[in-house]
């Protein structure tokens, strides 16, 4: 009986990779800068300002940072497919050994892989060099606009939880709660990353947050170091 198409974790790679980097991102910078501000001695007003202004630049910066990245790929990959499409017309006979070559190579006996190299150029040529030749599938090929709204959507998202933990607190217990509140927000991201990953929890969780701490302690240090220069 044929089975229905099996569940497989890297049909998630593209949305996963820029929705996982965002929200880490928008984590990590915006309640970085906060605390730097904060261990600056700055006023309240100015601790929000701050972090909205850095949460908007985040966002924007992610989004174009993520198009430009993936719409280099993009067209590096409507290149090779048009340079493939190119040798289909002008020499089948070579394209063809080339795709029972690959086949050869991944097992199969030299007449099958000749069979079955045959029965997909005839089916669909293009498509079996674009995926066993250079590796462009439909679920891996690159879709720049998602993976810039994902990536700016993922950081506002990150950046709002340490923003609402810094405007509901007293100026006081900005800096211990902002970290607080970040680092359980990078520690429950890092464990569903890895959980839909299909990767280790404890790993997951324990790579994210290393860096957030290391990020917030920087700061805190140099925010620190500029309130008592400029008092």
């Amino acid at each position: 009986m044929f089975r229905p198409s099996e569940f497989h974790r890297s049909h998630h790679t593209n949305w996963l990779r820029a929705a996982v980097l965002g929200a880490n991102d928008g984590i990590v910078s915006t309640a970085s800068l906060i605390v730097g501000v904060a261990a600056a001695n700055t006023t309240h007003e100015t601790i929000l300002l701050s972090g909205i202004a850095g949460m908007i630049a985040g966002a924007m910066s992610m989004a174009a940072g993520e198009y430009v990245s993936v719409s280099s790929q993009a067209d590096t990959e409507s290149a090779d497919l048009a340079r493939e499409k190119l040798e289909l017309a002008t020499d089948q006979e070579n394209e063809l050994k080339e795709l029972t070559h690959i086949y050869i190579g991944r097992g199969l006996t030299p007449d099958l892989a000749h069979q079955v190299a045959v029965q997909l150029t005839e089916h669909d040529a293009l498509g079996a060099h674009a995926r066993d030749e250079l590796g462009i599938t439909e679920i891996v090929s690159a879709k720049p606009l998602q993976a810039a709204l994902t990536s700016a959507a993922a950081f506002s998202v990150g950046a709002l939880l340490p923003l609402l933990a810094a405007f509901f607190t007293a100026t006081d217990k900005t800096i211990i709660l902002v970290a607080i509140t970040s680092l359980l927000s990078l520690a429950g991201l890092g464990a569903v990353a890895a959980k839909v990953g299909g990767a280790n929890i404890y790993v997951g969780i324990t790579r994210v947050t290393f860096w957030g701490v290391l990020a917030m302690i920087s700061t805190a240090i140099i925010g620190r170091l500029f309130g008592a220069m400029t008092s």
